[in-house]
């Protein structure tokens, strides 16, 4: 039922955290003019949760949803963006919690990819959305539960050598987990340069079947 994960769960410490059944957030990825990333940030309404602070667009997640529906949805929902702009890459569980009784609450990054830096359309839950370069994010007045899983969900550069002709540079630059929760930000190098281990790592992934 659409709306049916509003309200709050109360952890055994006695601290809430909005949502019934969790909650999730869209963590977006996209090119700046020279390749590198930028993420998109919502810049808190001062009246919300934990207002005037920096954080991702995301929400409680609805009794027949998972974490990549719920945070696609609310994605359009604060930002106004489609989900056909988007390609979802990963899902990590950030924060988890026991509330009363015995239940879990969980909030989910959904890591996702644009190809380019889509507009946007704020709701009355930001003062802004904005397109932060990934290096910068950390500089900013992070909402508590953003800036304490931040590191674990950065991207480290990588660059992967390949041919002009080659078809893969076309899905490139990308975010891409290379393990379980280890992200690298891939970008094309030159045919020339001497492949590492992490480059073929990476060859090998984006020729697996997804």
């Amino acid at each position: 039922m659409q709306g049916d994960g509003d309200g709050w769960v109360v952890s055994d410490s006695g601290a809430h955290y909005w949502g019934r059944y969790g909650a999730a957030g869209l963590l977006l990825r996209a090119p700046r003019p020279d390749g590198t990333p930028a993420v998109l940030l919502q810049h808190r309404a001062v009246w919300s949760h934990q207002g005037g602070t920096w954080g991702l667009p995301g929400g409680a997640r609805d009794s027949h949803e998972t974490p990549e529906q719920t945070a696609v949805r609310e994605a359009h929902e604060e930002a106004g963006l489609r989900a056909e702009r988007l390609a979802v890459r990963a899902a990590v569980v950030t924060a988890e919690v026991t509330g009363l009784g015995g239940t879990s609450w969980t909030y989910t990054t959904v890591v996702a990819d644009a190809a380019e830096l889509l507009d946007t359309v704020p709701n009355r839950e930001s003062a802004e959305m904005r397109w932060v370069a990934e290096s910068e994010v950390a500089d900013l007045p992070l909402h508590p539960g953003f800036a304490a899983s931040w590191q674990r969900l950065r991207t480290s550069p990588a660059l992967l050598p390949l041919d002009h002709g080659d078809e893969r540079r076309q899905h490139l630059p990308r975010t891409l987990e290379v393990e379980a929760g280890v992200f690298v930000w891939c970008m094309p190098g030159d045919a020339d340069e001497e492949p590492s281990q992490l480059s073929r790592r990476i060859s090998s992934l984006l020729q697996a079947p997804t």
